[in-house]
């Protein structure tokens, strides 16, 4: 067998298995805890959007100032936004605090 044809025969298994290869970004959406209904409803949406095109999507919640007194607070807008993306997302990554920031992974469904 020809040594060119076999390198070529290889180069082409390699290009059709990378076209097979599921590919995925993590996206991030910045929320703050007292973020109006209406605002968060269009990060939803954007959070949606995100899971649709089957990326993963990274929820940062941050504190600032005297608002990390509001752990409470925040802990609910996070688990507000998965119970309203529950049918499209799977928490992937449960809220946990990191510094000032409460940070929640969800991923496609």
């Amino acid at each position: 067998m020809d040594y060119g044809r076999y390198k070529y025969e290889q180069t082409k298994k390699l290009q059709e298995a990378k076209k097979k290869q599921a590919t995925f970004q993590v996206k991030e959406i910045k929320v703050r805890p007292k973020t109006g209904d209406h605002d968060l409803q269009v990060k939803i949406g954007h959070i949606r959007r995100f899971l649709d095109k089957k990326d993963k999507v990274k929820v940062t919640l941050m504190f600032r100032g005297r608002e990390i007194t509001l752990s409470a607070l925040g802990r609910e807008v996070l688990q507000r936004i998965a119970e309203e993306t529950e049918d499209v997302a799977l928490v992937e990554q449960y809220p946990k605090f990191e510094g000032r920031t409460m940070v929640m992974v969800l991923a496609p469904k």
